[in-house]
């Protein structure tokens, strides 16, 4: 079977016809007196290609080792407090917990916006080998305090990745399958999470001759390094940020090499409405969040990072401290975290048809009301079944969660100040993960897990109602659509 080649040269009686397979055309398919051959319409309407698959794959491996060492010290914290002789209610315990998502703070908050300067590929990963280097370090730490610093440090390069990698999976996807192929990425990430659990039940106990099993943990966190180093030559750059920052033929070189993977040959590519961008100082970034509809739309987000961390974070972090609460050793309490830890992927696959099926917005809102319901069963459940049930039921809902907002948050601002507004935002959320042990800790200790996801179901109901009222609809709408010039 032959393959259509359109002719995309301007002709206001002409469509755009993207070949998928065959004689398949896009879903995204519009009239060109409509939408015009630009750059931003031809990466909106283009099907995916092997190049767009390759990208999705390589950020999913790299927020493999981001969700690892998010959720590492969680897993790891009862053998710390055996190594360093911490009491799990300590100041010294309620810092090591804390350290990596103070970090995590400076990092999204200071290089959150890294990539609208240097470019989503090369802020990717910088970041990415930044953390695997010091989780390494800290696999040698000799004292508490060593790692401390390791963690804080380490940190600093996961708080950056993931607004990076919303940003560069919202700009080179086509809109019709942004949310499910992000998804996808997303997925592979999540995998960690029951990894690093079953890891800490089977490596915790052990010693290889002087080799505490937990240091085992740490230094598998850095080998992501190493994998994308060797692969970040293929990358390509974000045509839309090239576009953004003036580079209009390196912007067009890029998004020729999108096309041509997927089967697209491109005549000609029409100039942009707005005329030739030009690079935008931090100052002028900030002056476009400061306009409508950004300005509704920050503050939307600056409340939903500071409060969406109880629900995601507090489960991860605390459950464990939760299930032995309830009486159960530690090693019960580290394998029943570890089988709830299956939630995540699970829910983080059945993400990827909701979000085609159902709006955004509304998949938030239900999804992060869903986390309330089942963390609220998670706090009253005294046995076995139970505990386990609505762990796996409040990590899947925490997943189908997390991936919708993902993609939203990457959705509702523009290329040019997108990874400026998502890592300053997206930084609230990770210096409210670090002050959780010492906010949720205290409720647990003098009035019970009930009174403390009380709390948590709370603060995710003020979430709920905020995205709700203010979050505008994305769903199969083009960037152009959702952000206005």
């Amino acid at each position: 079977m032959s393959i259509n080649q359109p002719d995309l040269r301007g002709d206001s009686a002409a469509g755009i016809s993207l070949p998928l397979s065959g004689d398949r055309t896009a879903q995204g398919r519009m009239p060109q007196a409509d939408r015009g051959n630009t750059l931003g319409n031809l990466m909106d309407d283009m099907p995916v290609g092997a190049l767009h698959r390759f990208v999705v794959w390589v950020i999913g491996i790299g927020l493999f080792f981001d969700m690892y060492e998010i959720f590492l010290v969680g897993s790891i914290g009862s053998a710390l407090q055996h190594e360093f002789g911490l009491n799990g209610h300590s100041a010294d315990f309620k810092l090591l917990l804390a350290s990596a998502f103070v970090g995590m703070f400076f990092g999204s908050f200071c290089l959150g916006s890294l990539a609208d300067r240097i470019g989503r590929r090369k802020a990717f990963v910088f970041t990415l080998v930044w953390y695997s280097a010091f989780s390494l370090i800290g696999a040698l730490s000799v004292n508490a305090g060593m790692l401390v610093v390791c963690r804080f440090l380490t940190g600093i390069g996961v708080g950056a990745i993931y607004p990076i990698a919303d940003s560069y999976l919202s700009e080179i996807l086509p809109k019709e399958r942004r949310g499910r192929l992000a998804a996808w990425a997303y997925t592979t990430s999540y995998i960690a999470v029951p990894l690093v659990g079953f890891l800490a039940v089977w490596l915790n106990p052990l010693h290889l001759g002087d080799i505490a099993g937990w240091r085992i943990i740490l230094a598998i966190g850095s080998v992501g390094a190493i994998f994308v180093v060797l692969v970040q030559h293929k990358l390509p750059e974000s045509p839309r940020w090239l576009l953004a920052r003036g580079r209009v033929e390196e912007a067009h070189a890029e998004l020729r090499r999108f096309a041509e993977s997927a089967g697209v040959k491109l005549l000609s590519i029409a100039p942009e409405a707005s005329g030739t961008p030009r690079p935008m100082s931090l100052g002028e970034r900030i002056a476009v969040l400061r306009q409508m509809p950004y300005k509704k739309r920050y503050l939307m987000l600056a409340v939903f990072h500071l409060f969406q961390a109880f629900g995601y974070y507090g489960f991860g972090t605390l459950a464990n401290i939760v299930v032995k609460s309830h009486g159960f050793s530690v090693t019960d309490g580290t394998l029943f975290m570890a089988l709830s830890f299956l939630g995540y992927p699970v829910g983080s696959l059945l993400s990827i048809p909701l979000l085609n099926w159902i709006e955004r917005r509304t998949l938030v809102v239900t999804s992060i009301l869903s986390i309330a319901a089942f963390g609220l069963a998670f706090a009253y459940s005294d046995n076995t079944i139970f505990i386990v049930a609505f762990g796996v039921l409040t990590t899947c809902a925490s997943n189908v969660f997390s991936n919708a907002y993902h993609v939203y948050q990457a959705e509702i601002f523009p290329a040019r100040v997108r990874s400026t507004a998502i890592g300053s935002t997206y930084a609230l959320s990770r210096i409210m993960s670090g002050a959780l042990p010492f906010i949720l800790l205290p409720v647990l200790t003098h009035y019970g897990p009930a009174a403390m996801f009380g709390v948590i179901s709370f603060v995710l109901s003020i979430v709920a109602l905020v995205v709700r009222a203010f979050g505008p609809l994305t769903t199969r709408r083009s960037q152009d659509e959702i952000n206005p010039v």
